[in-house]
Order: C-alpha cells, then structure tokens, then sequence
C-alpha cells in the first residue's frame, strides 16, 4: 500500500506520510580551479560589468557610448577606403596612426570618469569585497583581477580602432610596406594602446578607491584627468617652468609615450629632441624637449603611484574572510 497521502487528506495527515530520505551532504567532486580560476572569474565579470552585459538596459548606454565614440570614426574610415576610388593619404581624409587618438581621448576620459569608479567602489557598498575574500582571493589578488579587467576594457578603446585604421590604410593600399612593417605597425599599435591603458586604469582605480560614494569618485577622476593637464600647461607654458613639470600631466604624458613608440618625425626616440619651429606656440609643445627614458620613466611611475594608492588605501580595510 502506497504512503502516499489521498488528495482529499489533511495537511497532518501528510506531514505524518512525509519522510526525510537523506540527513547527510555530498561532498563537491567538481573542478577546483583555485586563485587562477578565481581570478578568471572576477576578470569576467568585472569586464561584463563595466559594458552593461547582463545587467539592465540603462547599465549599457553609457559604456556602449564610449566604445561607439572611439570606433565610429575608424569604421567610417574603413568604409571610405572601400567605397572611394581615390587617393585617401594623398587627400588628407584618413589620418595617421599617433593622429587617430585624438578621436579617443574623449571616448577614454568618458569612459575612466563614468564607468571605471564603479567596479571599485560598487563592491564595498554592496558587500561583494567580503565574498570575494571568501574565495582563494587574497586583497592583492582582487586588485590585480580588477586592474586587469579595467585594463581590457580600456584595451578596446585604445587599441581596437587604430586596428580598424591599420585595416583601411592596407585596404587602400597605402598601409605598411611589407609584411615585416605590418608587422612593425601591429606591434607599436598594441604597445601604445597598453601603454595608455595601464596608465589611465591605474590613476582612475586609485581615485575610486580613495571613497565610497561613485559621484566623488567620478569627481577625482575628473579632477586627476583634466586638472592635472590644465595645471601643467599653465606652469610651463605660462610661469615658465621645466618641461619636465609634464610628468605630472598624466593624459599628456601617456600622449607623449605614444608618440615615442610610433617614432613620429621630429622625435628622437633615445635622446633629447628640439621643439619643431611651427610648434613651439601649440599647448603641450615642450613634452618634446624631454628625453625618451625620461618619458618612460614618467609613465611608470603614474603606473607605480597608483598601484601603491590602491594598496595602501585597501590594506587600511577592515575586513573579514
């Protein structure tokens, strides 16, 4: 005779036929990737996070906006070389490749004031910080996840349409001579474009890690992207300074880095190079008088100030695993 209760019985009567089959727990025999597998996750996550993937539509518009204002004017080029049956580089239309960064400061700046502060700042309101120590995630392994993760998105800024302006000059014709200058051009597109990301990811995590409220976060950032370039300019172009007060311009100085790395005319790429005539009026000019090693130099120690305001400031957490 079966113990199960007739529709019709009473809820005593079928809590009196319920029975508990198993008391124990199965241990878990899955995978276990440990702190790489970690890490790969916070990375995916975390890229998927500050593009809107997977969250509601809101969350899409101001990453995808950025991401649209750098790529667009690479595509239109793309699209002009297959169309036009003229001379492109002759007529001035498509521009050099150091030239082209110019359309992405304004999608970069965008995207590290808005977007960047939030992948920070959003896991200690919300406590994830305290979950993610739960895992094999140790303080600077969540650090490095992050600063990797923000470094990627910034990687499609800042690399992904010099790449489409690399496919429209070869497409016109007038690209690199050869495969090994391809080659050449390839390398110094993704070497300038990770150059800049490390630059600008670490200086905006640093800013978003310093508070807790994203609105502030976004001011620091702001006022670290823009007023460290104002400043500089006015010291040396206006009180009439060292040129070498332009390390403290980060835009201006991961600019400069890019320039070296393209090798652009007038620059000696291992010494101290003159300021060019036409230029010696436009804002920024003297970057020019700085030595290459000097430049580098600069760059990684935006990269290292970061990095160590970061640490100091989530080492001070108090926080429980």
């Amino acid at each position: 005779m079966s113990d199960t209760p007739a529709p019709n019985s009473s809820p005593a009567a079928a809590g009196e036929a319920a029975q508990i089959i198993d008391r124990g727990y199965r241990s878990y025999d899955g995978p276990r990737t440990g702190l790489p597998g970690s890490i790969r996750s916070v990375v995916r996550y975390s890229v998927r996070h500050t593009l809107g993937l997977g969250r509601a539509a809101r969350h899409k518009i101001l990453p995808w906006l950025a991401v649209v204002i750098a790529l667009v004017p690479a595509v239109v080029f793309v699209g002009l070389a297959v169309v036009l049956d003229i001379d492109m580089i002759e007529d001035e239309i498509l521009p050099d490749y150091h030239e082209y960064y110019g359309f992405i400061t304004t999608a970069l700046f965008f995207y590290c004031a808005i977007i960047v502060p939030d992948i920070l700042v959003a896991d200690r309101r919300n406590g994830m910080l305290q979950l993610y120590l739960s895992t094999p995630l140790q303080r600077w392994s969540y650090l490095a996840s992050k600063a990797l993760a923000v470094a990627a998105a910034l990687a499609v800024l800042t690399m992904g349409p010099v790449l489409f302006l690399l496919v429209a000059r070869t497409i016109e014709g007038s690209g690199p001579d050869g495969l090994i200058e391809w080659i050449k051009i390839f390398v110094r597109i993704i070497a300038a474009g990770g150059a800049i990301s490390a630059a600008f990811t670490m200086a905006s995590l640093a800013a978003a890690s310093l508070t807790d409220r994203r609105l502030f976060a976004t001011i620091g950032v702001v006022v670290l992207l823009w007023g460290s370039s104002f400043t500089t300019l006015a010291l040396v172009e206006a009180a009439d300074m060292s040129a070498q007060v332009y390390a403290f311009d980060l835009g201006g100085i991961a600019d400069e880095l890019k320039n070296r790395i393209y090798g652009v005319e007038g620059l000696d790429p291992f010494g101290a190079p003159e300021a060019r005539e036409e230029d010696a009026f436009q804002p920024g000019a003297g970057r020019e008088q700085l030595s290459t090693r000097f430049v580098v130099a600069a760059n990684f120690a935006w990269v290292a100030l970061g990095s160590a305001v970061v640490w100091w400031r989530y080492r001070r957490l108090a926080l429980s695993r």
